[in-house]
């Protein structure tokens, strides 16, 4: 089993998609195991985003993140990372194939309503920024 990083950005948290969302990751059979809306801090987005600091949009992302509340999860199952990017889609919603999270209701890259690890180590540092272990369930 592996576990993978959501997170239900501002814009959709805004636009009250958050079951909506939530519901097409659970139709795939991937469990929660953790779950919580959180209003972010600025430092702990940076911290998330460190990666790309220095580029030209990690100023105009850590303002958006931290902009109000968003929901975090952790979800698990096989082949978790890969099956939650693909049901999020390409980050340009002309890209994002259809039926994608993106697709259907994205209408901007920059505002884009889901965050999902792009890897094992990702999801593992990720979760761990977002979660204590006592937080997540077994």
């Amino acid at each position: 089993m592996e576990r993978t990083l959501v997170l239900i950005k501002p814009d959709a948290v805004g636009r009250g998609l958050v079951g909506e969302i939530t519901r097409r990751f659970e139709n795939r059979t991937l469990a929660i195991k953790a779950l919580k809306i959180i209003k972010p801090s600025r430092e702990l987005v940076e911290r998330h985003y460190e990666v790309h600091r220095g580029r030209p949009f990690f100023e105009a992302t850590v303002d958006f993140m931290s902009s109000g509340p968003l929901v975090a999860m952790v979800l698990e199952g096989e082949d978790a990372i890969a099956i939650v990017r693909q049901m999020v889609g390409a980050l340009d919603p002309l890209e994002a194939e259809p039926g994608t999270i993106r697709a259907d209701y994205t209408l901007s890259t920059k505002e884009n309503l889901v965050h999902g690890s792009d890897s094992v180590g990702s999801a593992v540092k990720e979760i761990g920024l977002w979660f204590s272990p006592e937080e997540i369930l077994d």
